[in-house]
């Protein structure tokens, strides 16, 4: 048995699917197949489930599971323990970006990475931030930068980059083009433009709308920022946005408060528990001190400020 197969194996699970799994590893679909099928010779059971149209672990499997993780765990702390008594950094580090993000110039902050670690492989990738946080807390991403609901995350150290108001944006002519705030329960009354479900500013109108008993009618999503206000403009709905986009717009685009007042926030975002390789804790602390915001604690049923 070799930490590679159970590094395989395990990738397979995450990603529940073979091809995913040797994206992630970097390496040819037959190869992983096959150093799982020695795997599963090793113990005498088939691990994984390939019956469906995504693979599962088999009770065996399973049961092989969460040694396979603390098997990898160990060695990776061995690793990171030998690294640091040498001084070296080094290994990979994997981060995430919520879509319409534009709060931190992350390609700045890499690049000074890369530079005084020209030995780290950086992955970036870019998802909502329901999927980056699920990423976060499962260790297949060391740091993000999320998209805030009404409730902080648990599990996660936060450090809010940006807060501002939720807005309502319509286009000059339209009937609400003539009022600076409106009710949630007014707003509700018309088709709205907004981002995808599992983004920050989503979040915040689902959980509004569901402490007032209301549901929201979203007739368009995207996430472009730049274009839900440009379809409000043409009068296709009234665009839920974060006020700078608004005041952006405002040639032709008319911004009004809500209130209940609608907060969205960013925030660069860490795992509380866990191995932290040296690359890793590196990074995070060179985000945090470029950031220069004090961290929040994980977990509060916590108001967006007003």
């Amino acid at each position: 048995m070799e930490l590679r197969q159970l590094e395989y194996f395990v990738t397979v699970v995450d990603q529940a699917s073979f091809t995913r799994a040797a994206e992630e590893l970097h390496v040819a679909q037959p190869g992983v197949s096959a150093q799982i099928r020695q795997l599963e010779r090793e113990f005498g059971q088939e691990l994984l489930d390939r019956s469906g149209r995504t693979v599962r672990p088999t009770q065996a499997g399973e049961a092989v599971l969460r040694y396979a993780r603390e098997a990898l765990g160990a060695a990776d702390g061995a690793r990171h323990a030998v690294d640091e008594l040498s001084g070296m950094v080094r290994g990979r580090v994997a981060v995430g970006m919520v879509v319409a993000c534009s709060s931190i110039d992350l390609a700045d902050l890499l690049a000074e990475y890369h530079r005084d670690h020209p030995g780290v492989e950086i992955s970036l990738s870019e998802a909502d931030s329901a999927d980056l946080i699920d990423r976060l807390l499962a260790g297949r991403l060391d740091m993000a930068f999320i998209g805030l609901g009404m409730i902080d995350p648990p599990g996660l150290e936060l450090q809010v980059i940006a807060d501002e108001p939720i807005v309502a944006g319509v286009g000059k002519t339209d009937a609400l083009a003539t009022q600076d705030r409106i009710e949630l329960e007014a707003l509700l009354e018309r088709s709205l433009i907004s981002l995808p479900r599992g983004t920050g500013l989503r979040s915040c109108l689902d959980d509004a709308c569901a402490r007032a008993g209301l549901k929201p009618r979203i007739a368009l999503e995207g996430t472009n920022l730049g274009i839900l206000a440009q379809l409000a403009v043409r009068g296709l709905g009234v665009a839920i946005l974060p006020e700078s986009v608004a005041l952006s717009q405002s040639d032709n685009l008319h911004a009004i408060a809500i209130d209940p007042p609608l907060r969205g926030r960013v925030a660069l975002a860490w795992r509380s528990e866990g191995p932290v390789s040296p690359a890793a804790r590196a990074l995070i602390g060179r985000a945090r001190k470029g950031l220069n915001v004090p961290a929040t604690r994980p977990g509060k049923d916590q108001e967006p400020a007003a």
